[in-house]
């Protein structure tokens, strides 16, 4: 009898096989692009609502056009943040966890591949939908005889930014569901870095010390991607990103050092 070995490609064929076939991912994935496109098309639907009122003078209109469809990202994160918590803590809370370590005994494959999986899922997907959302945003706002296009400033930067983002928020939750091994409480700790955090930030503002920090907040420094017009004092969008994407980085050195020494 003929054992198999066991490298990174096969781990991430079966890493694919889990994500594909887990309800979660369909209904996670779904609500990520319905919550993009459809609130996209809201959210342009009522910004056209306002520059057909005469009694309002929109300034910047041309401006706004590019960020507007896109906005609904804020939203979307929260299923992408969510599905990549239940890549990792949906095998701890069933205990099948257990049996994909015994078959992978240095465990960091098991990770990497998880992370490579579905990060790469999430990346096409939302990358598409963004692009879909930015031209049917267009489409509606050209009616008001408003719109813009890729070659706008900082639009190109900005829709390629969403897909970029969300992926992100994906692996820093497959990080903290891996550290905390808790569907619940990975999620309550994403929640706090994304939505609590920024709060925090808005109140530490009002200090002159705390205008130099929060610019530095995880999603405050990942949004200044999604902006085109950024703040005085606050980072630029890819020194942001980057900022970002390091927070990420780092949780997921944690998290692999963990698996790599915690019982399963």
């Amino acid at each position: 009898m003929t054992t198999a070995t066991v490298t990174q490609a096969r781990v991430l064929n079966s890493e694919w096989i889990k994500l594909r076939t887990l309800h979660s991912t369909f209904w996670s994935l779904l609500a990520a692009t319905a919550a993009t496109f459809g609130l996209g098309l809201l959210f342009s639907w009522g910004f056209a609502g306002r520059l057909a009122d005469p009694k309002r003078h929109i300034d910047d209109a041309a401006s706004l056009a590019v960020i507007v469809p896109l906005r609904s990202y804020a939203v979307a994160q929260l299923a992408v943040g969510v599905l990549g918590v239940m890549v990792i803590t949906g095998e701890y809370s069933t205990g099948t966890i257990r049996a994909t370590l015994a078959s992978v005994p240095r465990r960091l494959p098991v990770l990497w591949a998880k992370a490579a999986v579905f990060g790469a899922v999430v990346l096409v997907l939302m990358e598409a939908v963004s692009f879909v959302t930015f031209f049917g945003g267009q489409a509606i706002l050209s009616t008001r005889h408003v719109q813009a296009t890729l070659s706008s400033p900082q639009a190109l930067r900005i829709v390629i930014g969403v897909g970029l983002y969300l992926t992100v928020v994906g692996l820093l939750g497959t990080a903290l569901g891996t550290i905390i091994r808790s569907t619940a409480g990975a999620i309550a700790a994403l929640f706090g870095i994304l939505l609590v955090l920024p709060g925090m930030g808005e109140v530490l503002d009002l200090t002159s010390w705390g205008r130099h920090i929060t610019p530095y907040l995880p999603s405050n420094a990942g949004g200044a991607l999604l902006t085109n017009e950024p703040d005085p004092g606050s980072l630029g969008p890819w020194t942001g990103f980057g900022y970002f994407a390091s927070y990420t980085v780092i949780a997921m050195a944690v998290a692999a050092y963990l698996l790599k020494r915690r019982d399963a």
